[in-house]
């Protein structure tokens, strides 16, 4: 089995006890972004497993884009990042 070189962490363990991987980050190719895949992001550079210029350089995110997915799953949960539910979290 080929495992590929990564610098810094290969894994954490998050609160709850699982183990989150970098396989388990979205690919670099990424353009559909459903949230599971934004949340995955944020608990990677969250759990320290990247870090935020890592990530917003491997995904081409804006500071701001990322900084908006990170208030939204701190105030109201993954549920917050579906596109579909924009109106319903989005302050008047």
């Amino acid at each position: 089995m080929f495992l590929k070189r990564v610098e810094g962490r290969r894994t954490v363990t998050l609160p709850n006890g699982q183990v989150f991987s970098q396989a388990d980050l979205p690919s670099e190719n990424t353009r559909r972004w459903v949230a599971s895949r934004k949340a995955a992001v944020v608990r990677g550079v969250i759990y320290g497993l990247i870090t935020q210029e890592e990530a917003l350089e491997r995904y081409k995110l804006t500071e701001e884009e990322f900084s908006q997915w990170i208030v939204a799953i701190n105030e109201y949960g993954e549920d917050a990042l579906k596109t579909t539910a924009l109106q319903k979290y989005r302050q008047p």
